[in-house]
């Protein structure tokens, strides 16, 4: 079987050496971590030593690191109105229109009780838009992405957590894209909760947490039964996905620098190839504008399918995305990027090139060379169309 070239690293990240190990090891381990004796104290002890690596990984206290089935199960169990402790009820949710759709789904917060936020062309949150919203009222909870999954571009979470504080709110921040990507801490963006997702670092599928801020209690659990994660979230802990989260986290955060000037080196070397390959077919790059992941890259020559161009690139040997992977392999126009204003032609033919630690420059040339053919094959018959070129 030939080499292939995996490039979809935003939807999930090969399993790390260290990862891979640490859940061999606690296969071997018989307690459960609620149990008293010996054999459930070691199992503990791993839970334990995971919460306090992901804690630190986000700058937080490992008390208030709650572990979950995933990124998705965190941002839900965010998601949900009530006292917390603000005195007074929190009953609305204010999200980005640029969102995961597990946020955008609101959550536990009713249809009516959502609102949303524009962005500007280059998919960044509009403040101004978040201020309005926000002026007068009952407090609520607002939650922006650290970044976007698609286009990679990082949000103003600190300047926005300073608008929502002044207005009595709650910020909670979706950072399952950056981390391990960009350093970023608790305290530096202002956020209230956080929430990561193990497989986007190394770590295995299935398991995330949810990180809270010092001082805030709740939230109200989304599964009831006994008093796991500190009676925030019922249910036996899946000991070996967090085991492997745990040890994924400690061997990426100390080489993300390194790791991420060597991956925006080779993404610039990739965009400068697709300008070069695509300019006379209309082609643009998304949020080229604007400071974005070092990793990633969406673009699009208007007229090409994304469908059609994933296959082409598979059969190249290539794996590329058209955007977000959580739609059960259902290629749909980006809602990303009609939010941030391209019509249907742009939006049915993104596609996401992502990077990761293991990408090297002979990756870059098997997909530029890939993409020469296909675009060359795909976009016979030229452009009725001009838009903004690369």
């Amino acid at each position: 079987m030939r080499n292939r070239v995996y490039l979809d690293w935003n939807a999930t990240t090969p399993l790390r050496a260290e990862a891979k190990a640490a859940m061999m090891a606690a296969m071997e381990l018989v307690g459960n971590p609620s149990s008293i004796h010996a054999e459930g104290r070691a199992a503990r002890g791993v839970v334990e030593q995971a919460r306090a690596a992901v804690a630190a990984a986000v700058g937080g206290a490992a008390r208030n690191v709650v572990f979950t089935s995933g990124g998705t199960e965190a941002n839900a169990l965010a998601l949900v109105p009530g006292l917390w402790n603000l005195g007074q009820a929190i009953d609305q949710l204010i999200v980005s229109s640029i969102e995961h759709a597990s946020v955008l789904s609101g959550g536990r917060f009713a249809a009516d009780g959502v609102a949303t936020i524009r962005v500007t062309p280059e998919g960044v949150v509009d403040l101004d838009h978040l201020r309005s919203l926000l002026a007068g009222g009952a407090p609520r909870l607002v939650s922006l992405m650290l970044a976007n999954n698609e286009t990679g571009a990082l949000q103003p979470i600190a300047e926005a957590a300073e608008i929502v504080h002044q207005a009595g709110g709650l910020l909670h921040v979706d950072a399952i894209q950056a981390l391990g990507k960009v350093p970023f801490n608790l305290r530096g963006l202002g956020a209230d909760l956080v929430c990561v997702s193990a497989h986007k670092i190394g770590g295995p599928k299935g398991v995330g947490a949810l990180i809270l801020r010092e001082g805030l209690s709740g939230p109200e659990p989304l599964l009831r039964g006994g008093g796991q994660e500190f009676g925030r979230r019922a249910g036996t802990e899946n000991l070996i996905g967090i085991a492997g989260f745990g040890a994924a986290v400690a061997a990426a955060m100390p080489t993300i620098a390194a790791d991420m000037v060597r991956v925006e080196t080779l993404r610039d070397r990739l965009e400068a190839g697709l300008r070069e390959i695509s300019d006379s077919q209309g082609g643009v790059i998304f949020a080229d504008g604007v400071a974005r992941l070092p990793n990633t890259t969406l673009f699009a020559v208007p007229g090409l399918r994304a469908e059609t161009a994933v296959i082409g690139f598979d059969l190249a040997g290539v794996a590329v995305s058209s955007g977000s992977a959580c739609s059960s392999g259902k290629v749909q126009p980006s809602h990303v990027l009609q939010a941030m204003g391209f019509g249907p032609e742009l939006a049915q033919s993104a596609i996401r090139i992502s990077l990761g630690w293991e990408s090297s420059e002979s990756d870059i040339e098997s997909c530029l060379q890939a993409w020469k053919k296909l675009a060359g094959n795909l976009t016979k018959g030229g452009r009725e169309t001009q838009p903004e070129r690369f």
